[in-house]
């Protein structure tokens, strides 16, 4: 006879194509079909603008390669903040676990929820899009079936990564499959204009140019948006199946292929419309479809809504991780951390995310700015754990690492972060860029009594009790140190 006891903690559900899928299923969301007409812009011309797509992708696979090593090091979910807590930690007793704190606040209670809704809002465009111009609706009402639109999808999101994490590997599976399909529609449809002679645009090169230090840090903004989420994988690093392995792997294979992809596409872009037409377009892909798909112009909506969506599924899906990582660590309230017994998800972090991105939703109005807002404050963290890899060269310099990535390429990486950080505030000062520091002071003052002081409200151990019973979560059960890990115990 055989006993099967499942032990209450996150499973390694995801293989290697799973976490390839994580990747490419967060990174290909609303960037490539939003940001396109921004990057030109911001660039100028033709060629700039293609170099510009290139050079994002090669600072995404440089700074890929980074996380692989912290990941080989630090062994635990959370990603960033688990690289801060490692570096940093043990340095000062007040400033030491300041960063990790302030990017799990930041991030779970502003930028993936932000995320989540651009990329939800961009599903919306692209789905009501079609019906709108299909049945001649107003404006007013399209913009209102929008907003319905992206609340719906949010909610579906949030029941399907509350359910389990093998349906959400499923999802993930076919949202991957269905948005790297709809790109290769355009891609193929951009090389059959090629043949075809059509590259009036294209010859136009480099003419145009108008890049300068103060629309430089914008266009790495909106091109470094696309690629945003190459970090995935270390997110939920404790459900990946032989991580020594598939977290580079997946690095290797996934953001060069989605480099090639987007370099492509925006070739593709070229062959039909204009430059005028491409800064003009909010929906560049659409207006692609239109032009060069004729009477399969649908293909295109429907594949960006599909891209979009999994996307939004993907970021929810990491960022539930962080906050389980966070509150395990004591940096987040304890009961997101907790686990439902029958559906092995952390419910509680799950529905976090899903209030938050709905409130998100109903107070936000403009994607550009939006996208300035969450990309000026991911660099700031990609800068953080570059300090974080270097330090650790020297505090953990015994640790083994099953791969490390020549030392100039964090220090360039982090190079980068502070100028992406540095060139807007002093050129721009735009006040998205102003609201972010604000959100940064104000995560640190919610860090001293609560984090540093251990100062904790009565209400709190009321509402963890109550949410124990309403949604049958309990903590995670923690490994044997001396036990190697598994997923289930099977004793005869």
């Amino acid at each position: 006879m055989t006993a099967i006891t499942n032990t209450v903690k996150l499973h390694r559900e995801l293989g290697l194509c799973s976490a390839i899928c994580l990747i490419v299923n967060v990174m290909i969301g609303s960037g490539i079909f939003i940001s396109a007409g921004n990057v030109l812009k911001n660039t100028g011309s033709v060629a700039m603008c293609l170099v510009m797509w290139t050079s994002c992708g090669m600072v995404s696979l440089l700074g890929a390669l980074s996380y692989a090593e912290l990941a080989g090091v630090v062994q635990k979910s959370g990603g960033n903040f688990m690289f801060y807590r490692t570096a940093y930690g043990d340095i000062h007793k007040f400033w030491g676990p300041l960063p990790s704190f302030v990017y799990s606040f930041m991030t779970i209670l502003y930028t993936r929820p932000t995320e989540m809704v651009i990329s939800t809002m961009t599903f919306a465009e692209y789905s009501v899009r079609p019906i709108g111009l299909w049945l001649s609706l107003q404006p007013d009402t399209e913009a209102v079936l929008k907003k319905t639109l992206t609340l719906a999808a949010i909610c579906t999101i949030t029941m399907i990564n509350y359910m389990s994490v093998k349906y959400f590997v499923k999802v993930q599976f076919a949202a991957t499959v269905s948005k790297i399909a709809a790109c290769l529609i355009i891609v193929g449809s951009g090389l059959h204009q090629l043949y075809l002679g059509n590259t009036q645009t294209l010859a136009t090169g480099f003419e145009g140019t108008s890049l300068t230090v103060s629309t430089l840090p914008i266009a790495l903004y909106s091109g470094l948006w696309a690629f945003d989420g190459w970090g995935s994988s270390t997110m939920a690093l404790e459900e990946i199946k032989n991580p020594q392995r598939n977290i580079l792997l997946s690095y290797i294979l996934a953001v060069p292929s989605v480099t090639i992809i987007y370099v492509l596409m925006n070739v593709s872009y070229f062959t039909v419309l204009t430059k005028s037409e491409m800064v003009s377009s909010s929906a560049v892909a659409v207006t692609f479809g239109n032009h060069a798909l004729g009477m399969f112009k649908f293909i295109v909506p429907l594949g960006v809504a599909i891209s979009t969506f999994g996307s939004a599924l993907a970021t929810q899906f990491e960022t539930t991780r962080l906050c389980y990582a966070a509150s395990r660590e004591g940096q987040m309230l304890e009961v997101f951390s907790y686990i439902s017994v029958k559906r092995l998800t952390p419910v509680p972090a799950v529905l976090l995310q899903g209030i938050l991105a709905l409130l998100f939703c109903l107070a936000s109005k403009n994607i550009i700015t939006l996208i300035e807002f969450v990309s000026f404050l991911v660099w700031i963290f990609y800068g953080c754990s570059m300090t974080a890899l270097l330090v650790m060269r020297f505090t953990k310099k015994d640790v083994k690492r099953p791969f490390k990535v020549p030392i100039i390429i964090p220090i360039f990486v982090l190079a980068m972060s502070v100028m992406l950080f540095l060139t807007p505030i002093i050129t721009r000062g735009k006040p998205q860029f102003l609201y972010a520091l604000v959100f940064i002071l104000f995560a640190v003052v919610v860090y001293i009594p609560f984090v540093y002081q251990k100062k904790r409200l009565s209400i709190v151990d009321y509402l963890t009790e109550a949410t124990k019973n309403c949604l049958g979560v309990v903590p995670p059960e923690k490994d044997d140190p001396h036990l190697p890990a598994a997923e289930n115990n099977l004793e005869k």
